[in-house]
């Protein structure tokens, strides 16, 4: 697995401790060891803020933000490819447009999606996907 791309149950369970952070922190630590890649979509991020901000309020939310920028990942703004392979996605399969986002951009990295989220080993039939649960 050298491409990875992070959903927002991943960079959640980092932040908050949660069951796999310690998945995920070793992965990022492989990310700056140069032994991987890893990305995450713009949308992805935000879900990261909102979810931040309901669960533990603004300061926590910008706190979470500046966390996640400061990650050896890149953050892939939504253009139109990607944005249009999101949709078709979430027109086919009964995933959130958010997590549309987060396999649309792992199949556009020939990459792998760490999430918790067990919802997305539906999509595995998806031309390209592949996923490994934390």
């Amino acid at each position: 697995m050298r491409n990875i791309v992070f959903d927002t149950f991943a960079i959640i369970a980092l932040l908050e401790k949660e069951k796999g952070h310690e998945t995920v922190s070793q992965l990022l630590s492989d990310i700056s060891n140069g032994e991987k890649y890893g990305s995450m979509s713009v949308v992805n991020l935000g879900e990261v803020y909102y979810m931040s901000y309901r669960k533990r309020g603004p300061e926590k939310a910008e706190l979470a933000l500046s966390s996640v920028l400061h990650f050896p990942i890149e953050i892939v703004d939504a253009d139109f490819n990607l944005t249009y392979a999101a949709a078709q996605l979430k027109s086919r399969h009964k995933i959130s447009y958010a997590d549309a986002f987060a396999v649309a951009l792992t199949i556009k990295k020939k990459a792998t999606l760490i999430t918790g989220d067990s919802e997305f080993k539906n999509l595995e039939a998806e031309k390209g996907f592949k996923v490994e649960l934390i």
